[in-house]
């Protein structure tokens, strides 16, 4: 599943007529392990964390970048949200088709409810690229800012930014 799942992106990014940056690397599963492959990749780095509700009826894809620290309490007030925390990696799997370590809003390719809620760091769109995994850990993958929007678009889920 894993490639299929890698697959998927490259045919939507080229429907969409999206040039991307391809980059190989060793697995990695956290921020810190992936730094190490980054001299190379130009834009903006980004953080993907998968969110759920206190009664688990909606789910958070909270997008911002590597260095920023996702405040829950202050996302909860600015979300509405009486409680939110991680969802299991089952959620992870139900809803994005994603594993823990690939967390990637490229995830939203199988998210054909529309359930997954976008948070995005208002500071990423200053940045003309951003760097994702293609719903793999063994892969990073850049955009263009603008074009990242576009997808976001075209998979229809509500997006909203917010000040981390």
């Amino acid at each position: 599943m894993p490639i299929e799942n890698e697959q998927k992106v490259y045919e939507a990014l080229e429907r969409l007529n999206i040039s991307y940056v391809r980059h190989e690397h060793p697995p990695v599963f956290t921020v810190e392990e992936a730094e190490q492959y980054w001299e190379d990749i130009t834009g903006a780095h980004c953080k993907n964390i998968f969110l759920r509700n206190k009664k688990g009826n909606r789910h958070y894809l909270v997008i911002l970048e590597h260095s920023k620290k996702a405040d829950l309490k202050v996302m909860e007030n600015q979300l509405g949200e009486s409680r939110l925390s991680f969802a299991s990696p089952e959620r992870l799997m139900r809803y994005l088709g994603l594993e823990a370590g690939a967390v990637s809003p490229f995830g939203l390719i199988n998210d054909s409810n529309k359930e997954v809620r976008i948070v995005i760091d208002l500071d990423l769109r200053e940045e003309g690229r951003v760097n994702f995994h293609p719903n793999v850990n063994t892969v990073t993958v850049g955009i263009e800012f603008k074009d990242f929007e576009k997808f976001l678009s075209w998979c229809k889920n509500s997006v909203r930014y917010l000040k981390f």
